[in-house]
């Protein structure tokens, strides 16, 4: 079934996000085709909300739509994959102690 998606643009090339999803070990990185594209979340958000097509969004924003009926999941066997967050900063030989304190807090702990 051919569906329109909805894009978004992040990258300092200007390309498209690729789209993300993991099964059973196996990960695809698919580009969609769609005629709405932002560089916002929120946009793209509100564009899946408006009937604009798909969206892939995070869960957190999608809950709340998801619980009123507002939108629907697709795609339910196929899970997004995340490897997490990183973080970057400057070297700084003396960090500031609310800084370290961030740092620390958001420190993955395996």
């Amino acid at each position: 079934t051919q569906h329109t998606c909805i894009n978004i643009r992040h990258s300092p090339n200007g390309s498209c996000y690729a789209w993300e999803f993991e099964k059973d070990s196996r990960k695809l990185n698919l580009r969609v085709n769609g005629q709405f594209t932002s560089n916002s979340m929120i946009h793209v958000l509100n564009a899946a909300l408006d009937g604009v097509g798909l969206a892939y969004v995070q869960d957190s924003m999608a809950e709340p739509h998801i619980a009123s009926g507002r939108l629907k999941e697709v795609l339910v066997d196929w899970s997004p994959y995340f490897e997490g967050f990183h973080l970057y900063y400057p070297n700084r030989r003396q960090a500031s102690p609310a800084f370290s304190a961030f740092v620390e807090a958001v420190r993955y702990r395996g």
